[in-house]
This record gives structure tokens, C-alpha cells and sequence, in this order.
């Protein structure tokens, strides 16, 4: 049995995690700033030497290609590169590494399988400065058109668009031409659980449903000691209870639904001054569409509610609304069986966050192998897999791939 190279594989790692590096051993790579751009040619360059047909489509999808003895669909596995601003060195960019450690410890034994083998980084997967969130696999697999991509902008107002222009990686390629035969995404649980119960390789059967709003609240401004709390039309009110209200609603409905208010901006945001503006986000997943659908709902009311009392105006966005996906049965079997009979000890498991590979399954038989994050932890710069567990995630997703690249 071939195997992999397990230093080379973290000192890949690190080298890509010195690019954006910051306080505490994380990586800022947001997508298309310049850190970014000098990720993406550090790990085309890795491609290129390796000998892989590299290209780049029309919104920054980066795709290397090891031929096959036949002209075939090939088998594809990747991830993604861009970071959240306190991210770790392990989210995203394991997954491209891996696949790109397949390939050299392929070259080395030389072996040449019957299918292609391609390896991906999609544009844009965090979401952090872009929505929405796993943009580039999404275009891929034709869930919004270029148009709608290009025109998405981060707080400053840059645009997807001129950003890919800018940083040279608004590629000529159309987004999906390749269809893969097959995708397997390796990549950290960014979760507790197989941590907590000491399994060496998580086997992920599906992905919640992910559903992302934004809210501005319009109130009016006015003082705060010789207002009356009867006479307030206070912005920052309906936003704090929106927060608790989420975080109670999650304990009830309870199973796998999660709901989170990340982002909250208060104008003017003054100790002495009822708030006449307020801004936040409502994060909620769940595995089940019916569920999610609820707590949207109950979400809606109590905003409408709140709003009614307090007498003040919203307005919602929604940033991203993806429904729960089921993986491939029978890939999912395969990584099973393969971690199996590597001796490493399993979990059949759902996905809380979102990946590429929820999207590419629109497209073909999907499948993703999880590792054990110590203590859960991630977009959080003491994000942390032991060694031991990245080179066995790596071998499973190794030997998946040799498996199904010979079918």
C-alpha cells in the first residue's frame, strides 16, 4: 500500500500558514486581497511542479489535473484556501494539501491511474468578506450566475469582479466545464465531537441546511437620560432581543438546530444615546429543511413583534439560504470501509458547517472525511489537529481516491 509523506505534509502546511500569518500561529487570508493572491500562486506553483494541467475559470476556481491512462471524468478532491480574519492553518487548506500530497506520493511510486486525478481550491469558500458563502463551487455547479458573483461586494464596496481582475485570477476557464466522476473533500470537523469521543475519522453523511440573514433596524436617536423608556424607538433593543430570543429558541427546538447573531453594528453607537440604527446577522443551521424552515419563521415573528412594539422599521437581506444536503451512500460506504481497513476508528456524522462539497454534490457523487479538531476549535487561531490524525485523514482520502480512480 502506497503511503503518504506525513512531514512533507505539515510543512506544506505550514508554509501556506506563514502567508497572512498572524498573533498566535493563525492565518487572515480573506478571499481576494493580497495575501490571498499570494496563497493561491504559492499552491499553483506546487501544482505546476508536480506536473499538473492547471487552470484557472471565471471566478478564480483553481483546478490541477495528473492525466490518466484514459481520457475519463476525472476524480477530484480540494477545498479551499481563503481564511476568516482570526482563522487557523488547517480550515480549507488541509484539504488542497492532502490532495496535493495524493499527487506526489503518486509521482513518486509512479503510478499512473486509470481516471484523472484533480485537485481544486474553490474562490471565495469562507464567506468572511463575500457572500454568499462557498461562492466559487457554487458557480461551479451553476447555482448563481457569474453576473450575480461579480457584482457581490465587501464592506468597503470592492466587487468580486474587479477583485479577481485585480489580484490576476480572473481565469478564461467556464466554471464546471469539468464534471468531476466523483468529489472527496478531506478537512478538520471545526467541531468537538470526535475529540471529545477519541474517533480518528469522522464519516460525514450530510450537511445542514445553513440559512443567512441580515437585518437593519431603523429607529430614532435621542437622549439617553431624559427619554422616557415608553417613548424609545431603540434600534439596539429589537437586536438585543433578537440574540437572546435565537439563543432560546435553539435550546428548545433542540436536536441539531443552532442559531447564532455574529455581527451587530449599533449608530451611533454612543454610551448616552438611544440607537437609531442597528445592523446584525442571524446564523441558523439545522440538518432537517422542515426544522430550519421553522426556526426562520419564529425568527421572522418575534422580529415583527419586537418591531410592532418598540415602533421601529426592518429591513432583511438574506445572505445565503442552502437546504440540508445528503451525501453519496456508496461513496460514503467507501470512506468508511477504507478508514476501516486502515485500522482507524469511525463516526458516521453530519456537517454543521458549510463546505464545497454540499455543492458539488449537485454534481456528482459526493462524498468528505473529517479529522479531529482538539477541543472544537476553529476560525480561531489556536486551531489544532495532531499530526498523527492529518496524516490518517490524508491516507484514507489516499487510498479513497486510488480506489475510485481505477473504476
Amino acid at each position: 500500500m502506497l503511503r503518504l509523506n506525513e512531514q512533507r505534509l505539515l510543512g506544506a502546511l505550514d508554509e501556506l500558514a506563514s502567508i497572512g500569518a498572524i498573533e498566535g500561529g493563525g492565518c487572515a487570508r480573506l478571499a481576494l486581497t493580497d495575501e490571498d493572491r499570494l496563497g493561491r500562486d504559492l499552491v499553483v506553483g506546487w501544482m505546476k511542479a508536480l506536473g499538473l494541467a492547471v487552470t484557472v475559470d471565471a471566478i478564480g476556481n483553481v483546478i490541477g489535473v495528473r492525466a490518466g491512462t484514459e481520457n475519463l471524468a476525472p476524480v477530484m478532491t480540494g477545498s479551499h484556501i481563503d481564511t476568516v480574519r482570526t482563522g487557523g492553518r488547517y480550515d480549507g487548506n488541509y484539504g488542497v494539501l492532502a490532495g496535493l500530497e495524493v499527487v506526489r506520493t503518486l509521482n513518486e511510486a509512479g503510478v499512473t491511474t486509470r481516471r484523472p486525478i484533480a485537485v481544486a481550491f474553490f474562490t471565495n469558500e469562507e464567506g468572511a468578506r463575500f457572500q454568499p458563502d462557498m461562492m466559487g463551487s457554487l458557480v461551479y455547479v451553476g447555482g448563481i450566475g457569474l453576473n450575480e458573483a461579480y457584482a457581490a461586494v465587501d464592506k468597503d464596496g470592492a466587487a468580486v469582479g474587479d477583485e479577481l481582475r485585480r489580484i490576476g485570477y480572473l481565469g478564461a476557464a467556464k466554471p464546471g466545464a469539468l464534471k468531476p466522476h466523483a468529489f472527496v473533500e478531506l478537512h478538520i470537523e471545526q467541531g468537538p465531537i470526535l475529540d471529545e469521543e477519541k474517533v480518528q475519522i469522522g464519516v460525514v453523511e450530510s450537511v445542514q441546511g445553513i440559512s443567512w440573514t441580515e437585518y437593519t433596524v431603523t429607529g430614532v436617536s435621542n437622549h439617553a437620560g431624559t427619554t422616557p423608556m415608553r417613548l424609545r424607538r431603540d434600534a439596539g433593543y429589537l437586536a438585543a432581543s433578537v440574540n437572546l430570543f435565537a439563543r432560546k429558541l435553539a435550546w428548545e427546538m433542540g436536536g441539531d438546530q443552532v442559531a447564532t447573531v455574529g455581527s451587530l453594528a449599533l449608530r451611533p453607537n454612543l454610551i448616552n444615546v438611544v440607537p437609531n440604527r442597528a445592523v446584525f446577522s442571524v446564523d441558523l443551521r439545522n440538518t432537517d429543511e422542515a426544522r430550519l424552515q421553522e426556526a426562520e419563521a419564529r425568527v421572522a415573528a418575534h422580529i415583527a413583534e419586537v418591531a410592532m412594539a418598540e415602533r421601529v422599521e426592518v429591513e432583511a437581506k438574506v445572505l445565503a439560504r442552502f437546504e440540508p444536503v445528503i451525501f453519496d451512500a456508496g461513496l460514503v460506504d467507501r470512506v468508511e470501509h477504507h478508514a476501516r481497513a486502515l485500522s482507524l476508528s469511525t463516526r458516521r456524522m453530519p456537517s454543521g458547517a458549510g463546505h464545497d462539497a454540499q455543492m458539488m454534490q449537485r454534481l456528482c457523487p459526493t462524498a468528505m472525511i473529517f479529522v479531529p479538531s482538539v477541543a472544537g476549535l476553529s476560525h480561531n487561531v489556536k486551531e489544532h489537529t495532531e499530526a498523527a490524525d492529518l496524516a490518517a485523514g490524508a491516507q484514507v482520502l489516499l487510498n479513497v481516491m486510488l480506489e475510485l480512480a481505477d473504476t
